[in-house]
């Protein structure tokens, strides 16, 4: 396994019996995801694990196990508690811009794990993104009973009982 600091990949160094990229992602990566996007939901995170490259032709077969986890807000009573992460993907990258032209369009099954490079260089670190961001749930909740906040007093009702009527 090859560990590399920088998440760009030169498609020429990739050999015939494919490439391992250790991947470690640290406060670093998060703190500059979060500057460019401030809607990320997640405060902290720390995530390892390894990308697998094979190439095809000119297709280059991505292969990604990842695991750690990512500091979220409960959905109902706003506590900070840790998500586990534990993904697992497969995609093909194939050469040329891929669809546009701003027009919907509707994707089929195998669509999904269908992805477009240019250039001579991929960026895997917005593939390992687009895979948190995929992975991470629409409503983050700490427990799955969790009661939430009183919406009449504010009281956080995992902690402390309502005095509310």
């Amino acid at each position: 396994m090859v560990s590399k600091r920088s998440l760009r990949v030169p498609i020429t160094s990739i050999p015939p019996e494919g490439l391992e990229v250790a991947v470690d992602l640290g406060e670093n990566y998060f703190s500059r995801w979060r500057e460019e996007d401030p809607e990320l939901e997640f405060s902290t995170a720390a995530i390892n694990g390894s990308v697998r490259l094979e190439k095809h032709g000119r297709d280059i077969l991505v292969r990604g196990e990842l695991k750690g986890h990512l500091q979220l807000a409960c959905g109902r009573c706003l506590e900070n508690f840790a998500q586990p992460v534990d993904v697992n993907f497969d995609l093909l990258l194939v050469p040329g811009p891929g669809p546009g032209g701003g027009e919907e369009e509707e994707l089929s099954a195998p669509d999904l794990d269908l992805d477009y490079y240019t250039g001579e260089t991929l960026d895997l670190e917005a593939i390992i993104r687009e895979q948190i961001i995929l992975m991470m749930p629409l409503k983050p909740l700490c427990t799955e009973d969790c009661k939430g906040i009183c919406p009449h007093c504010g009281a956080v009702l995992n902690l402390e009982a309502c005095t509310c009527k």
